[in-house]
């Protein structure tokens, strides 16, 4: 998976087909998922999976009101799609049935 790496990468990505998952390297529940994401990004090839760790870029984060992670947010040509955004535990299950709504 990709890492944003700048503020101006994020907003160029929002305007292909973008999966963000916000992230932190102190979540556990981030922990839990992360073995798994892969299997997700090989069933949805079309889109851009990106982390986007929350500290490092704590203002996205505020314009997107991502208020617990890990939460996703899905882009396509500039156009938000979907959100998940939550503190609570989220299962590969769970995330893949939100994405197949969206994409």
């Amino acid at each position: 998976m990709q890492q944003l790496e700048s503020e101006q990468q994020f907003e160029n990505l929002k305007n292909e087909q973008t999966v963000f998952l916000f992230t932190a390297d102190w979540c556990p529940d981030c922990k839990v998922i992360e073995p798994e994401l892969p299997q997700l990004e090989e069933k949805y090839p079309s889109f851009k999976f990106v982390s986007v760790d929350r500290d490092q870029f704590i203002d996205i984060c505020v314009q997107n009101d991502i208020l617990g992670i890990p939460s996703f947010l899905i882009f396509k040509e500039g156009q938000l799609l979907g959100s998940y955004i939550g503190k609570e535990r989220k299962s590969i299950d769970q995330i893949d049935q939100f994405l197949s709504q969206h994409i």
